[in-house]
């Protein structure tokens, strides 16, 4: 199993190219199960998550290319994607697939509005606590769908069609908006979703969506009012900068100190997460292509956040802000109020030196003048990359195990670091 391997107490300067957005691409993909025609996705990153989703989607008969890398273009230039469902040869998602990647679940929308049945197998993902599919399945009996879950399965069946309805959450779900939204696009009548996420990449997928001839009004603010069509066509797309990435390398600049230009990222995508950034005291200013963020050497100033849906700060930099505390000059509280297992992380930063105390959703973290490096081991994709950012700031040695999460939502990591100039490499085992 690889390792990543990090000597740390560089500063990162340079350059450093932002991917597109994983959380985007993926409902993006699933949509082209909607239509049968070519659907075209631009900026797509090189993820296992999206060569798994490939996987599956082709067992639904889905047909994709990939267009190769063009003369002169840099390594980390996104991929091209053209998927193509002409024909539908299964409605199952079996276990063995939907098991190794949650976002694949959302597959039941797309199958039922297009042929009227689905049967796929309850999800797995990342071990941060419950995400019940309670809300996929209300959303779609909404719409007149007959669902049962039976020997581990959503079974959905709407022989006549989905019929447009009032679907109000209890609780904001992205993935639950993206499959209602989907679904709600080949319904009968108008739809319209309340409580929904407001998260840039629903944004993104309705942006997508109406270029397929869907008609949406809303995406991006809670309600959303979508007005059924009976056949969507193809489109080219270019999928939205990665958010999290963003915020990710942001901090990590912020905790090593440095000057980096995130290239091609996107400030107003998270500007709740940059606005603390600047409290701890990082400079961030938009530029032309990107966003520079700089800290010349002053301390790290302590801020307490809470973890809420956006536009709040996102639940999926919250690891990473923790690394960064670890290191400020005072006390910082983070609350975390979107996955109640979303602290696994804490003990492997404690053995790099953090002093973080955990009572119930809230975590106080003592800061440190210094961190030392040590073996650590990855428990999910965001606790991951917040060891490697805590790693780039100690001294010494650090060995993050099990970065397969890594490979799941961070797109060439190691070589974006150490072209910025951190000392990281990849160990095969």
């Amino acid at each position: 199993m690889d390792r990543i391997r990090i000597v740390g107490g560089n500063e990162l300067n340079g350059t450093l190219p932002i991917s597109g957005a994983k959380n985007a691409a993926l409902p993006l993909m699933i949509a082209s199960l909607l239509t049968e025609e070519t659907l075209t996705l631009e900026n797509v990153p090189r993820l296992r998550d999206v060569a798994q989703l490939m996987h599956i989607l082709s067992n639904h008969g889905v047909d994709y290319s990939v267009d190769g890398r063009r003369l002169g273009q840099d390594a980390m230039t996104g991929q091209t994607l053209h998927l193509k469902a002409a024909t539908i040869v299964d409605t199952t998602a079996p276990y063995e697939l939907v098991s190794k990647m949650r976002a694949s679940f959302w597959v039941i929308g797309p199958l039922v509005a297009r042929t009227g049945e689905a049967r796929v197998s309850l999800p797995g993902g990342c071990a941060i606590g419950t995400r019940p599919v309670d809300f996929f399945i209300q959303g779609l009996e909404a719409l007149g769908a007959d669902t049962v879950i039976e020997q581990g399965y959503a079974v959905v069946k709407a022989p006549r069609g989905l019929i447009g309805n009032r679907v109000a959450f209890p609780k904001v779900s992205v993935g639950a908006t993206h499959t209602v939204m989907m679904a709600a696009a080949l319904a009968k009548g108008e739809t319209i979703i309340e409580n929904a996420a407001r998260e840039p990449e629903v944004k993104d997928l309705a942006d997508c969506l109406i270029g397929m001839g869907a008609k949406i009004e809303g995406a991006g603010t809670d309600t959303i009012h979508i007005q059924g069509v009976q056949r969507l066509g193809g489109h080219r797309h270019s999928v939205i900068p990665d958010r999290i990435e963003t915020g990710t390398y942001a901090m990590a600049v912020a905790m090593t100190g440095g000057d980096v230009v995130l290239q091609g990222a996107r400030a107003d995508l998270l500007e709740s997460a940059l606005d603390v950034l600047r409290e701890t005291g990082a400079e961030i200013t938009q530029v032309d292509g990107g966003i520079r963020v700089y800290r010349n050497g002053n301390g790290i100033a302590p801020v307490d956040i809470t973890t809420e849906p956006y536009p709040g700060f996102p639940t999926d930099l919250q690891a990473q802000f923790m690394a960064l505390m670890s290191r400020s000059g005072g006390t910082s509280r983070i609350t975390e109020t979107i996955f109640e297992n979303r602290f696994m992380h804490v003990q492997e930063l404690a053995r790099l030196g953090a002093n973080i105390h955990v009572d119930g959703r809230t975590a106080i973290v003592e800061g440190r003048q210094e961190l030392r490096g040590a073996q650590v081991m990855a428990t999910d994709l965001r606790a991951s990359v917040s060891l490697v950012i805590a790693g780039l700031a100690a001294q010494g040695e650090t060995t993050v195990n099990r970065v397969y999460h890594l490979d799941r939502g961070f797109e060439r990591l190691e070589e974006k670091l150490s072209r910025c100039g951190a000392e990281i490499e990849r160990i095969s085992a």
